[in-house]
């Protein structure tokens, strides 16, 4: 689904993304770790076109991201959906309107629209709450309705940028669960976290970022042959 080689990139000469190679398939749920800096951020916002990497390739649905103009963008944005760390919600429209308005701009009819938003937030689990506006929800309900946004495309992969940074850890513990649960149900998903608690315990795929480089990923120790079954026939185990 998602395919990366030599990717690199540079904000006036410093570089925050070195040699990035790897790849996710479809229906995985991957966790992109590291400290602050690493380059997770500017990671996700190249594979979401907010940013152009400097070289390399990307590929994302069989499209290459380096050959698309600016009016293909949202096109490929209508198959993801992008979860925020500080939810980005509009303070003085419902909740039901910030779902909405994703549907709104690319016009779609008003049906489908009511439709739509509130799939989004039943899945969610906020369906009662669409008439109030953010202001009035706890960091966690915001957080829900950030996700339920992100869903009302229909997205074929989610990417979430620090989505409980904000919030405390049972709040964070509901959020990383309702991921787990679109996952399950086929939308593949990459998040960003340095929140390595949760991640040890959700037991996922792991790529780790150090200074715009990927220094681990638990796929290839997956793949490697235990000590046992790399010994060789004849020899002493």
């Amino acid at each position: 689904m998602i395919h990366l080689y030599r990717v690199n990139k540079s904000y006036e000469g410093i570089p925050a993304l070195r040699e990035i190679t790897f790849s996710v398939d479809k229906g995985e749920f991957v966790f992109l770790t590291g400290p602050s800096g690493a380059g997770k951020t500017t990671l996700l916002k190249i594979l979401f076109c907010a940013e152009r990497a400097d070289e390399g390739q990307i590929i994302i649905q069989g499209m290459n991201t380096f050959r698309l103009g600016p009016s293909s963008i949202p096109y490929l944005r209508r198959n993801m959906g992008f979860v925020f760390q500080d939810y980005k919600l509009l303070p003085h429209k419902t909740v039901f309107e910030n779902i909405a308005l994703a549907l709104k701009v690319v016009g779609t009819p008003y049906g489908e629209i009511e439709r739509r938003a509130l799939t989004a937030l039943k899945k969610v689990g906020m369906l009662n709450k669409e008439h109030l506006t953010p202001p009035k929800l706890s960091g966690g309900e915001q957080q829900r309705v950030a996700v339920a946004r992100s869903l009302v495309n229909e997205p074929q992969f989610l990417l979430a940028d620090e989505p409980t940074g904000n919030l405390d850890p049972a709040s964070g513990q509901e959020i990383f669960k309702l991921f787990k649960e679109i996952n399950m149900k086929g939308t593949t998903v990459l998040i960003a976290t340095h929140d390595w608690e949760t991640v040890r315990t959700m037991q996922r795929r792991i790529v780790a970022m150090e200074r715009g480089r990927i220094v681990s990923d638990s796929r290839d120790s997956q793949k490697k042959p235990s000590p046992a079954a790399a010994v060789r026939p004849g020899t002493a185990s």
